[in-house]
């Protein structure tokens, strides 16, 4: 300010008119190549606008016989390839149980895929394996890989159990519809793996989160985001 002020007072007064100095305000058009809610950042404008993966639903048939997108594409490196299981009954509520080597500890099932397994295979035999549910059909999946991370307890625990280094778990996530009974679910499985689990349950997905261990949660509140408009 006390720039401008000298230099005021010492030029002389030749100033340009009035509607010079005066400009009215130049008006932009809004960009149009995205919609406003799909768009991420949209308070910054003047940035280049970037790709954006968005959410989307793959719904499926349990029936079809052609590969699902989850088949063709690469998990990240040094991850477990997995599958994780979204189980809902007539009532929108998930199925859940509690983990007999973790106490307090509920999860949705899910498992290892096996080598050149497809992922939807690997989920209806997982959750067979696990809950000896045979009567389910797949509604959806989440189209891409969602990773978390073993803690170092964890990740030294299974290094010895399987052999091997994981840092974490890349699972591809499938909903699936309960078209059974409840009598059908026996935890002891399909007989072929040894049990998880010692009690199941129907829950909301607000129950789910709040009862997984932390490192699961922030995987499960994403896959039960993008599952959102079937459990309304």
């Amino acid at each position: 300010m006390d720039i401008c002020r000298f230099a005021l007072l010492n030029s002389p007064l030749h100033l340009p008119p009035l509607s010079i100095l005066i400009r009215p305000p130049v008006l932009f058009q809004s960009f149009q190549t995205c919609p406003p809610k799909l768009t991420k950042f949209s308070h910054l404008p003047l940035l280049p606008p970037k790709p954006i993966n968005h959410t989307r639903l793959l719904c499926t048939s349990s029936h079809t016989s052609s590969p699902s997108s989850s088949s063709m594409e690469a998990p990240p490196q040094d991850y477990r390839r997995n599958v994780g299981i979204c189980l809902i009954n007539d009532s929108k509520k998930i199925f859940a149980a509690s983990r007999l080597d973790i106490p307090n500890a509920w999860q949705m099932p899910q498992g290892g895929i096996d080598e050149a397994e497809d992922p939807r295979t690997a989920a209806m035999r997982e959750l067979r394996e696990e809950t000896g549910v045979n009567s389910a059909e797949i509604l959806a999946e989440v189209p891409y890989w969602l990773t978390y991370d073993f803690p170092p307890e964890v990740r030294a625990k299974l290094q010895q159990q399987w052999g091997s280094d994981w840092k974490g778990q890349a699972q591809k996530w499938f909903l699936l519809k309960f078209t059974g009974k409840d009598e059908e679910i026996n935890l002891l499985g399909d007989g072929s793996e040894k049990p998880e689990f010692g009690e199941w349950s129907w829950m909301s997905a607000e129950q789910i989160i709040d009862l997984a261990v932390d490192f699961k949660k922030p995987v499960y509140k994403e896959v039960l985001a993008v599952f959102a408009p079937y459990l309304q």
